[in-house]
């Protein structure tokens, strides 16, 4: 059986988890969530504890979280382009940025997300302060951290860099990254022109009137 995944095109996590596999060509089946396909709705919700996506299935084998679809691509199929780099030191810094990229860049402009979707008169303009102080301060230290560097940790395309991608992505939807930080900037860019990203950006592209504080006209 081949592996499947369940999500949508455009959910920042879902890309996450096709950027390995569109890397490696890896075979698999993918599984739309939507009101379309209720069949994968229900399945996802019977194998999830969460009901939750990314969700991915190797035979009786489930594996939510996208970091952790990563982890298990790279263990059990992997592909040329290794995500989790054999030498010990390489694959804890590829570990760390991947988290920081989910927990300072995308976790921050999700604040922004929500509190559109809130109802009229309802900002939390406290935790909207809050969270834009939290991506300045991690636009600067990855512009400075990203220097001389092709790809998160290096030369190598890595597990950091598919969690990159669609955190800088949206990020800079919701609070474009400032001129001044053209490292990070170029670094974006780079992400965007990579086959398995531009890829993903291409298939999330009819959705894009689903982003809540309204998608720009560009990327």
């Amino acid at each position: 059986m081949s592996l499947q995944l369940f999500g949508h095109p455009f959910s920042s996590y879902t890309w996450k988890a096709l950027i390995p596999l569109y890397e490696n060509e890896t075979p698999f089946t993918f599984r739309m969530i939507d009101g379309d396909h209720p069949e994968n709705g229900a399945e996802l919700a019977r194998l999830s504890p969460m009901g939750k996506f990314p969700l991915l299935i190797d035979g009786e084998t489930s594996v939510f979280e996208a970091t952790s679809v990563i982890e298990y691509l790279d263990a059990f199929h992997p592909g040329p382009v290794r995500l989790i780099p054999p030498d010990p030191v390489a694959a804890v810094t590829t570990r760390m940025l991947d988290r920081v990229f989910d927990n300072y860049v995308m976790n921050a402009m999700q604040v922004a997300v929500s509190d559109a979707l809130r109802p009229p008169g309802n900002s939390d303009s406290y935790g909207m302060a809050q969270a834009q102080a939290g991506i300045d301060r991690i636009y600067a230290w990855l512009d400075t951290e990203l220097a001389g560097r092709e790809w998160a940790i290096g030369a190598d395309f890595t597990m950091a860099d598919c969690a990159a991608a669609p955190s800088l992505f949206y990020a800079d939807w919701a609070s474009p990254i400032p001129e001044r930080f053209a490292t990070l900037k170029a670094y974006r860019l780079r992400l965007l022109a990579r086959p398995s990203v531009a890829r993903a950006v291409d298939e999330a592209r009819p959705y894009r009137a689903y982003f809540p504080l309204g998608a720009p006209d560009r990327d």
